[in-house]
């Protein structure tokens, strides 16, 4: 991984002062100790050291953790303890009172957070410890602008049949940029609590009512993160920007829904560090009297190339 990636996390102001805010939330000067996990550049774990931890472990099994440790060194954080390994792969890891772990993605489980995060409250948090994020929720809103889906019709403009190509890009998940106006209404469509629920599985679905005659051309989708009681952290297209974005979902076809029918989406996922990640989403069209008129189904896997 390029050090670029890393410094768009640390340019984004958004995401770090909701971490720092969260950290002052927990940290007692002299007392707390901390462990942060994925700690990339060392960042969070630097941000724990000035907010008065007593000792702040550092996990990271990429290079980057070779930039960590002279970067601990630079700033002369002694008591800042770079351990070069993944978190679940530690045996027997001193114990903490807060773990702090920034491993969310534009999806944001893709980087295993959940299973990150179970086993860090079963091995690393002292009993009554802190998890940061504490829960997530996940939304999900219909797409009423074809801004993006024109995109798309580039496979039908060479003269050619390029269907099976476009098929493919069709069963695919883009990371884009969406503005609220563009949008139906959000709805949550999955939520968890990190460390109490360690379902890598995900599921959940979702529907709208309309009020008038509409187009639907996909799906964004997003979160939000309750990193401590009161102090969130949100991907949503009204929220103040951060490097990550949402991620659109399209559809086969836009459906041409009439005022008084229904518009619903079932999702699923499952991300696991063996398997990588794995979406499914399922799009569907009632009419007034409640008969489903399409359906439409879509799948990651069959965006990839063999």
């Amino acid at each position: 991984m390029r050090i670029e990636y890393h410094r768009t996390l640390i340019a984004d102001r958004v995401r770090n002062a909701a971490f720092e805010k969260a950290l002052r939330s927990v940290i007692k000067k002299g007392e707390t100790t901390v462990a942060d996990i994925g700690t990339g550049t060392g960042l969070l774990a630097l941000m724990a050291a000035k907010l008065g931890a007593r000792e702040v472990y550092l996990y990271e099994t990429a290079e980057v953790g070779g930039v960590a440790e002279k970067i601990l060194k630079a700033n002369g954080a002694r008591n800042c303890h770079l351990i070069p390994c993944h978190s679940t792969e530690m045996v027997d890891p001193p114990r903490v009172d807060v773990v702090v772990s920034e491993t969310l993605g534009n999806y944001a489980f893709e980087e295993h957070t959940i299973e990150t995060l179970a086993d860090a409250k079963k091995r690393f948090l002292k009993p009554g410890g802190v998890l940061i994020p504490r829960a997530l929720k996940q939304f999900v809103a219909p797409v009423v602008s074809d801004r993006i889906a024109r995109d798309f019709a580039a496979w039908d403009a060479t003269g050619f049949d390029l269907s099976v190509a476009r098929l493919m890009s069709l069963n695919n998940i883009y990371v884009r940029t969406m503005k609220p106006a563009e949008l139906l209404a959000a709805k949550v469509w999955d939520e968890i609590t990190f460390g109490s629920d360690a379902r890598s599985t995900r599921k959940g679905q979702a529907s709208w009512k309309l009020d008038e005659a509409t187009t639907v051309y996909g799906f964004a989708v997003w979160w939000e993160a309750e990193l401590t009681p009161g102090v969130h952290l949100s991907t949503s297209p009204d929220a103040p920007r951060t490097h990550w974005e949402q991620l659109y979902f399209p559809l086969l076809a836009p459906i041409c829904a009439a005022k008084g029918e229904t518009v619903g989406i079932n999702l699923r996922s499952r991300t696991t560090p063996e398997a990588g990640t794995h979406v499914a989403w399922i799009a569907t069209h009632t009419n007034a009297k409640g008969r489903e008129t399409t359906r439409q189904s879509l799948n990651l896997d069959k965006g990839y190339l063999p």
